[in-house]
């Protein structure tokens, strides 16, 4: 007997009336009208079954802090950096887990089972480290924490940045990170990518960069971090987050730049939500949308996600772990407003962020983790549009989460009716 059987669903990629049989925690049978005792049988009505959600791009040491010590009243990245910077002294592990902790529960409501977290090493004592590393453990069971050693202050300019970072990857972090438009000279940012790339390598270990999360053309670290990838035989395990320079660089630069990002096998994330937010502050006006060339860098064939960056913390006070809210606004700000746009912005945010990630064994497929969403939509463009309610939400082939359906009833004279939001087929 199978554990779970869901049929009458609809996939990603369009087909529908399938039938998704579980064993064991892993997907046993893809197929159209399959049929099969089981344990459970989910009807899904023909709405989306989805691979669960994945955000690359994350800051859970600062998550749900808005308001310590004081809100970020100019909304710029600088005035957060300097906000954080005040808070640390203030930091607890206590603390610091139960809202970390917090967070994940609102993750797992909303389909998102898989994270990278950036977690800042600046600070000797690696408390932050140490209480992300704590979390990992706790939420192992049913979501997929990884860490990023993030050298906020700069790994160069901080003092001690070198070492303290070493002994973040020493407690069990997985990522290497870096910050090198936040060095002191772009002499000292290029060197940081070096440095820190030569350690990933060393390790055996991926890295994923803060790079160039400035509206200033000729931040061009992505250039230095591609080189470093390629000549280090890195492809594959490197990412370049924010790039959002190059939103303000000339055509040709960018002409030069995308084949090779491609060539080095380097993904680029996006966070529309807080690229949106934070850059362009010191223009008038016209104003730059200040998120990265997401569109052309997938045309060029590089692998683009979308992370959430931060919610409620000193740099953004909104967010509720919604990776459809991130796709929402990345398809605007991206204006792919095409069909197939949408659904490439609904890829940023399953399949391309897992790819970031390195999961294995993702999507729904026979032999994958049977770890999925059902979703009130009929597909990933109505899902999208409505940041559609999660109905129920499976890690391993097991119930973590489900929700009622979002729908309205509407007391309209002579013309009783519901309102879900979905046009008729």
């Amino acid at each position: 007997m199978l554990d779970l059987l869901i049929h009458d669903a609809t996939l990603p990629d369009g087909r529908t009336g399938m039938s998704v049989a579980v064993q064991g925690g892993r997907i046993a049978e893809v197929s159209p009208g399959f049929r099969a005792p089981a344990a459970e049988t989910v009807d899904a009505h023909g709405l989306l079954l989805s691979p669960h959600f994945v955000d690359p791009h994350f800051h859970m040491d600062a998550t749900l802090s808005y308001g310590l010590p004081r809100v970020n009243q100019s909304g710029t990245l600088l005035e957060g950096i300097s906000l954080w910077g005040e808070l640390k002294p203030m930091l607890t592990a206590e603390a610091l887990i139960e809202r970390a902790m917090a967070y994940c529960d609102w993750a797992v409501a909303k389909g998102l089972l898989a994270i990278r977290t950036h977690v800042d090493t600046s600070d000797p004592s690696l408390l932050a480290v140490d209480a992300l590393l704590e979390v990992k453990r706790r939420v192992a069971p049913y979501l997929t924490l990884q860490l990023v050693a993030f050298p906020q202050d700069g790994v160069l300019r901080s003092p001690g940045g070198v070492e303290k970072l070493r002994r973040a990857l020493d407690k069990g972090v997985d990522v290497v990170g870096g910050i090198p438009h936040f060095e002191r000279t772009m002499a000292d940012g290029a060197a940081s990518v070096k440095l820190l790339c030569e350690l990933a390598a060393e390790r055996g270990l991926p890295v994923d960069m803060h790079c160039d999360e400035s509206d200033d053309p000729h931040s061009r670290h992505i250039e230095t971090l591609a080189f470093e990838a390629q000549r280090l035989k890195l492809q594959g395990r490197v990412t370049g987050s924010h790039c959002t320079s190059m939103h303000s660089m000339d055509n040709y630069y960018v002409s030069k730049l995308l084949p090779l990002i491609a060539e080095a096998g380097v993904s680029v994330i996006a966070n529309p939500l807080i690229n949106i937010t934070l850059q362009g502050r010191h223009d008038t006006y016209p104003k730059r949308r200040g998120m990265t060339r997401v569109p052309e860098l997938m045309a060029a064939g590089v692998n683009v996600a979308f992370g959430h960056d931060c919610v409620m913390d000193p740099w953004y006070g909104m967010g509720s772990g919604d990776m459809l809210e991130v796709a929402h606004m990345g398809l605007h700000v991206a204006q792919m407003t095409s069909q197939a746009g949408i659904r490439q912005c609904f890829d940023a945010v399953t399949v391309n962020a897992a790819r970031v990630f390195g999961l294995a064994d993702y999507g729904i497929a026979p032999g994958c983790e049977a770890s999925f969403v059902l979703l009130q939509a009929r597909d990933p463009v109505e899902a999208i549009r409505l940041r559609a309610a999660r109905l129920k939400v499976w890690r391993g082939g097991r119930i973590l989460a489900e929700a009622p359906g979002s729908a309205s009833t509407l007391h309209l004279e002579g013309r009783p009716a519901t309102a879900d939001f979905m046009p008729p087929r």
